[in-house]
């Protein structure tokens, strides 16, 4: 066998679950740990080894992948390019932003930033999220909104947008937003973990800055105006799971039953229904809630059955 079943791999974190993934997984419920790092050679931001996926043989998977990374990779890639998460949120999450590749690069000594995009999986009535600025903000009322921590200020200028089971939505670095509750997503990202939190006083956090001071953190945030059409263009379409303006950074797309794999290093996560996912070298049982690693070895695989399935890999 080849294709690796991933067990949960839930770190540690500052909001609340709601028992989502458990249900999602058929795993224990620890609601204070309300994500699942799945195929993950991440850390958590200045907590490693907290958010690193371990194999089912114990192997520690970024370890796995240093030591034979043409097997895992193959020819073409020197690192995986993602990181997808099962992100429960049981209360609202903090508006904040990610840094692009630019700023980071410059000041956090990575290739990556942190564009990601939301497959959402369940969601109670009027589920919502915060995307954008509604207007243009200047420099000054966005560090006055931090420094004083007025979120009712900072949540009134954003876009508030219902989301529903089946949307997909591209959130590009640098655009302020914050998850509602009772919301169940996959999130496929860049591979980093770097937050700038405009909100942070009422979560029990001290600052979000990644130690870089607001003066310089805030300057990753995209203060303009996201007006309804341009927010438009950030949701996927029947045609495909998510804009291309998303091709850059990673690739998404949802799977059925008769759909074939091409080699490469892949996450995925079984959303719906139950099959098989079947291979020169493999042969699993599916069912929803499983999350598995497909290494670049198994070369093509072919799903079969009654069965919904994310695909998500880094861009090629």
């Amino acid at each position: 066998m080849t294709v690796e079943a991933l067990p949960a791999n839930q770190p540690e974190t500052f909001y609340r679950g709601a028992g989502r993934i458990a249900e999602f997984r058929d795993v224990p419920a620890l609601p204070d740990r309300p994500e699942d790092w799945v195929g993950s050679v991440t850390s958590r931001f200045g907590l490693a080894p907290s958010g690193l996926s371990t194999l089912a043989d114990g192997r520690v998977l970024a370890e796995a992948i240093a030591v034979d990374p043409r097997w895992w990779l193959g020819p073409e890639r020197a690192d995986t390019g993602v990181l997808v998460k099962l992100l429960d949120a049981g209360q609202r999450l903090p508006l904040h932003v990610h840094p692009d590749r630019r700023f980071a690069t410059a000041h956090l000594a990575s290739p990556y930033g942190k564009t990601e995009a939301w497959v959402i999986v369940s969601a109670r009535p009027d589920a919502y999220v915060h995307l954008g600025f509604a207007r243009d903000v200047e420099a000054a009322e966005l560090a006055g909104w931090v420094d004083g921590q007025q979120t009712e200020a900072m949540l009134a200028a954003t876009n508030k947008i219902p989301v529903v089971a089946g949307d997909a939505i591209l959130c590009p670095a640098g655009l302020p937003h914050a998850i509602g509750d009772g919301i169940l997503l996959v999130e496929v990202q860049e591979p980093t973990d770097f937050s700038v939190l405009l909100e942070y006083e009422g979560f029990g956090l001290a600052d979000g800055h990644l130690g870089l001071g607001y003066d310089l953190a805030l300057q990753c945030v995209d203060r303009g105006a996201w007006t309804p059409s341009r927010l438009d263009e950030l949701r996927g379409t029947p045609a495909r799971l998510l804009p291309e303006a998303a091709d850059e950074f990673f690739a998404a797309r949802r799977l059925h039953g008769g759909d074939r794999l091409e080699p490469g290093f892949s996450v995925l996560v079984v959303v719906a229904g139950a099959g098989r996912l079947l291979g020169e070298q493999d042969e699993l049982s599916l069912r929803r809630g499983d999350t598995l690693l497909v290494p670049y070895a198994a070369g093509p695989v072919l799903l079969d059955g009654k069965v919904e399935v994310l695909h998500l890999s880094a861009s090629t």
